[in-house]
């Protein structure tokens, strides 16, 4: 049986909303795409996948906000990369859970 002391709820939500973040099918083309390519701005992710820069900025706020992706601006432009570690994280936690 499950008891509040063995599961953090805060923890909890933040680990199932990071899943469900990336289990989208748009934002997970878009890790796809940034593990291929590496860096990319929001233009090159909405150009390649071929939707609205309004969709491809809010999938990418969105995975910023959970810790999935960074960006670094350079001049007028900026770039996202994966942010390693974070989804590092997530698969390990997928691999235990279906292992």
């Amino acid at each position: 049986m499950l008891t509040s002391q063995k599961i953090n709820l805060k923890k909890l939500k933040i680990a199932a909303n990071s899943m469900k973040v990336v289990s989208h099918p748009m934002r997970f083309a878009i890790i796809q795409l940034l593990e291929a390519e590496g860096q990319l701005t929001v233009t090159e992710i909405y150009e390649k996948l071929k939707i609205d820069q309004a969709a491809a900025s809010n999938h990418l706020n969105m995975m910023k906000s959970y810790g999935i992706l960074e960006s670094r601006r350079f001049g007028k432009f900026t770039f996202y990369t994966i942010k390693e570690q974070a989804l590092d994280k997530i698969i390990e936690c997928i691999e235990k859970l279906t292992s």
